[in-house]
């Protein structure tokens, strides 16, 4: 792609943000669901996504997803990031998700030059939830999964200040720690036992149990395979994001791209942790970070 269309998509994509964040309450919503029953009543000529982006939560996942729609061969979801058909949304219908993604011969026609269209799911959720692998596998069994983790530490403290923010938390920080394995005691029982139950506490308050990697992907590499999940140190992707991101648009059979810039999306800067709040975490996820040593074949960044 040469310079100046980079530089219109991305003005493309600046300008559909700013729009979004000054629409009226309510509005957002009204043009959803008037896509989405688009969508539906359209879904048998709608793509189906190659890959999804299924994690984990305040991992980098919104900065990959701009650079991904981005990419000249993506032809990007309807409207908006999130779907949360395979964890939240999973009561609607087919058709409700499939009406989620591109018109196959549009989005053929829009990528001619660069090849075969390819659309995604990016939804945050989907590593962490409990069912969520075995729907998408059971829906999708030939699709790739692409998972972001980094330091469990900081990405706990991240998730706390993001939830505090939406109002979804109260509690300062080590007291939500020390609270969550009483707000999560048979939270994952009763997903099982009842699979259209929502647990507020188990998506909004797991700030060490979305830090546990290892069994998450292990839970996704056995309901699909292993060759069918790709995992990102996103420690080491905002490092080097041009050499990190053209691997995973290769593992994706993408042409490879490279970004004229890389911007960290929704970073919420504070005042550091305790160095012996950090500590007592580290020790925490010890183990399911030497698992995690297993399955990438390499120390995770954060260890090193």
């Amino acid at each position: 792609m040469t310079t100046a269309k980079t530089g219109l998509t991305a003005k493309r994509t600046a300008v559909l943000r700013s729009t979004r964040e000054v629409m009226p309450d309510g509005t957002q919503e009204a043009i959803r669901k008037a896509t989405r029953a688009v969508g539906r009543a359209t879904a048998g000529v709608r793509m189906l996504p190659d890959f999804i982006v299924a994690g984990a939560q305040r991992c980098g996942t919104t900065t990959l997803y701009r650079l991904l729609v981005e990419h000249p061969a993506i032809v990007r979801p309807l409207f908006h990031k999130g779907i949360g058909y395979f964890d939240v949304g999973y009561d609607n219908p087919w058709s409700w998700y499939h009406g989620h993604f591109p018109v196959a011969p549009v989005a053929a026609a829009r990528t001619r030059k660069v090849g075969r269209p390819m659309t995604f799911d990016s939804s945050g959720y989907y590593m962490f939830h409990p069912l969520a692998a075995g729907r998408i596998a059971q829906r999708l069994p030939d699709v790739k999964v692409v998972t972001l983790v980094r330091d469990p530490v900081e990405r706990a403290f991240s998730a706390y200040k993001h939830e505090l923010a939406r109002g979804f938390e109260t509690e300062d920080f080590e007291t939500a720690l020390a609270l969550e394995p009483e707000r999560l005691a048979g939270e994952v029982e009763r997903m099982h036992a009842d699979p259209s139950y929502q647990s507020f506490h188990h998506r909004h308050h797991a700030y060490v149990g979305r830090g546990r990697y290892a069994e998450q992907i292990v839970r996704l590499q056995e309901a699909l395979s292993p060759e069918q999940v790709f995992v990102i140190d996103a420690n080491r992707f905002f490092d080097q994001p041009v050499e990190q991101f053209a691997r995973l648009q290769e593992w994706l059979g993408l042409p490879v791209r490279n970004p004229a810039k890389v911007e960290q999306a929704n970073a919420r800067p504070s005042a550091p942790m305790p160095d012996s709040l950090r500590s007592t975490l580290l020790d925490t996820f010890e183990s399911s970070d030497t698992e995690l040593t297993r399955l990438l074949g390499a120390t995770p960044s954060w260890r090193r």
